[in-house]
């Protein structure tokens, strides 16, 4: 195990992980370069069209006698549990600080992270070859966050390959060899050769179709085999290990992983649900007489919306598809839900707003399904008189407000890191917002950390946009969550004809339900096709309209074919028009439907 080092990429959205990832591939031989593209770790079209990493994805390199096992991590605070898993696998970090943008929100997270894992930090100041790069002012932040000497600080640029070499070296040095189990001291032997048992852990697993369920591991313990009679400690799952490797970053089959090193083991389960991120994998034979490495901590998504097919009939493949992506996106909850409006659908859970945009395109890309998707909400905690709870994840299920003693919301703790010069407009932002003011604390002469705690349904729609405008796009932001705590919400009612769509429905602050409902009715108003009757869209709360709003009927010329003549026949078929839009309302076809971008567009308002 002496010449493994095992170590990941952490820092800030769009500081350059990919790249520098890219570089050090080239420079290790491990693609050749006829093969290289950028950004060739994010193996999702989706990734490279945006330009964030989504998935954490593990590759092997051969540097200087040495196996360096690197995992590329996602940047963006929807993504920190992938970050937390890849932690779990490694020894090491590397610790990327762009240079021309100093310190971010993203990038404390994740060296906190990293620092609870007692992993070695290595500190890497990236796009030195900007123009605005500004690397001594870069270095006096790193200094002043982490107590390090300046010549620990590597200076590097990810687009030319300036310093790369010097950071693969500093993994070599400074990252330590693996040395077993990270989490418990019991390393039971067999007792015919004398050898550690296995125990691997899954840091992740995708879904092959071919081969069935691919689980990602780190071997703590032991050695594992092409053939091997596997368990999971957690579900019990038993079957064989069809296949072992390692990345490169495709698979490669290696026929075997020993200790400290990082691979793949295809498992031969077709049932996604048997194998689980932060499941224990180990010998059959050793079942009840080892110990599970310790997992990961349960995620608690935040945030909730209905997930429904346009097409009634591909239910079945929806759940399908949702169960597989599950597989490789542990962050995920869904549960069955029924819609009178909508059909069947799942009621899914999130940890943010790019998290469910990106589902929602998997969803469409991968598995080529139609989907309208609610408006998402938080999950409130509602307490009844006689002092029970539960949690609510859809408006739908709030119960009758006679019912109600008190609802709870959850906050969050909200770390917003800006040049001072917009400290003014981000307080009157925040503020707004039912931000609670904590602190400020100086990274530098010219830069703050700002810390409050804010109600998450408040950061939940438009607030990073804001905070980027107030702030010139210079601020960064992450939050946590800590609780929950009072909120005076009611549920408000969309309805349009007359009719209540369920799918419309939201939970809003009492004081702020006129202005919520005007914005959904105005929208509404501008996206709903014309009918061939009025249409009125109404909010409402507890029966009462607080905001309406009209959409005029399509009229057909029915006076075209007249010529001339006395005044009454042109009246008559006026008449006779207005009468048959009432007969057309009241028998029932006065329905409308709402179409999915509308969906989409009240999401974006």
């Amino acid at each position: 195990m002496n010449n493994i080092r095992n170590f990941c990429i952490i820092a800030h959205i769009d500081h350059g992980k990919s790249t520098m990832a890219d570089r050090m591939l080239e420079i290790t031989g491990t693609i050749e370069k006829r093969k290289m593209r950028d950004q060739i770790l994010d193996r999702m079209d989706l990734e490279r069209e945006r330009g964030i990493t989504i998935k954490l994805q593990p590759v092997k390199m051969d540097y200087q006698g040495y196996n360096l096992n690197l995992i590329d991590t996602p940047g963006h605070v929807d993504f920190t549990y992938e970050v937390s898993r890849s932690l779990a696998a490694v020894e090491g970090a590397v610790l990327l600080v762009d240079a021309s943008q100093g310190i971010q929100a993203q990038t404390l997270a994740n060296l906190y992270l990293a620092l609870e894992q007692n992993l070695t930090i290595i500190p890497v100041i990236n796009k030195i070859d900007l123009p605005a790069a500004n690397v001594e002012k870069t270095k006096k932040e790193i200094i002043q966050l982490l107590g390090c000497a300046e010549e620990e600080i590597i200076s590097a640029s990810g687009k030319t390959g300036q310093g790369i070499s010097e950071v693969l070296k500093a993994v070599i040095e400074r990252v330590p060899a693996p040395s077993g189990a990270k989490t418990l001291a019991d390393k039971p032997v067999e007792e015919n050769s004398g050898e550690p048992m296995l125990r691997a852990l899954i840091f992740d697993s995708t879904y092959d179709e071919y081969r069935g369920v691919v689980a990602y591991i780190r071997v703590f313990d032991g050695r594992i085999e092409k053939g091997d009679k596997i368990m999971l400690l957690a579900t019990k799952a038993k079957s064989e290990a069809l296949d072992v490797g390692i990345f490169k970053p495709e698979y490669k089959s290696t026929g075997g992983l020993k200790a400290g090193e990082i691979g793949y083991i295809v498992t031969g389960f077709k049932d996604v649900s048997e194998c689980r991120v932060g499941d224990t994998v180990a010998w059959l034979k050793s079942e009840n007489k080892i110990s599970p490495l310790k997992g990961y901590n349960e995620v608690k998504p935040m945030v909730f919306a209905g997930v429904f097919p346009r097409e009634g009939n591909e239910f079945d493949e929806l759940r399908e598809a949702i169960s597989k992506l599950k597989l490789n996106d542990a962050a995920l909850i869904y549960e069955p839900e029924h819609s009178e409006a909508l059909g069947f659908g799942f009621r899914c859970g999130f940890l943010g707003l790019l998290h469910l945009e990106i589902f929602q395109e998997r969803l469409s890309r991968e598995y080529n399904l139609s989907l309208t998707v609610t408006i998402p909400s938080v999950a409130y905690k509602v307490y009844d008189k006689n002092g029970d709870n539960a949690i609510i994840r859809s408006p739908q299920k709030l119960p009758d407000p006679s019912k109600i003693d008190r609802i709870e919301e959850p906050w969050v703790s909200l770390d917003i890191i800006a040049p001072k010069e917009y400290i003014g407009a981000i307080l009157n932002l925040v503020q707004d917002k039912r931000g609670v003011y904590k602190n400020t604390e100086y990274i530098d002469e010219s830069r703050v950390i700002l810390h409050y705690e804010i109600p998450m349904a408040a950061i939940l729609t438009d607030f990073y946009d804001k905070i980027k405008s107030a702030s010139s796009g210079y601020a960064s932001i992450n939050y946590e969550f800590i609780g929950y705590k009072r909120a005076d919400v009611v549920k408000m009612d969309i309805l349009v004809a007359e009719d209540a769509v369920e799918a419309l429905a939201m939970i809003v602050y009492r004081d702020d339900a006129f202005k919520r409902g005007k914005e959904v009715v105005n929208t509404l108003k501008e996206t709903l096709p014309k009918q061939m009757f009025a249409v009125k869209l109404q909010a409402a709360v507890g029966g009462k309209i607080i905001a309406a709003e009209r959409i005029s009927a399509m009229r057909k010329d029915v006076t075209a074919k007249l010529y001339g003549g006395d005044v009454s026949r042109k009246r008559k078929l006026l008449e006779k028009q207005k009468k048959g839009k009432k007969r057309m309302e009241a028998h029932g076809k006065g329905r409308v439907e709402i179409p999915s971008d509308t969906f989409v567009k009240l999401l974006k308002r």
